[in-house]
């Protein structure tokens, strides 16, 4: 089964963040990257939690996240 599965993107300063949706029972990934290496990630139930994450422990604002 080919399941598309969504994902979005942020930069703030000098850092990217990715969300990324896995399989409905994992969750959704944050990302934290640092000149084009992974210095982070978290795992989150759904897709709002994953972004109030982003946004207090980076400040990553919801309008910052671009989905592609």
């Amino acid at each position: 089964m080919n399941k598309e599965y969504k994902k979005y993107k942020a930069k703030i300063d000098e850092k990217d963040f990715v969300i990324e949706q896995d399989n409905p029972d994992i969750g959704w990934y944050l990302y934290v990257y640092e000149n084009g290496k992974c210095v982070k990630d978290h795992l989150q139930d759904d897709l709002e939690t994953t972004k109030t994450q982003a946004k207090e422990e980076y400040g990553v604002p919801e309008n910052a996240w671009t989905e592609l």
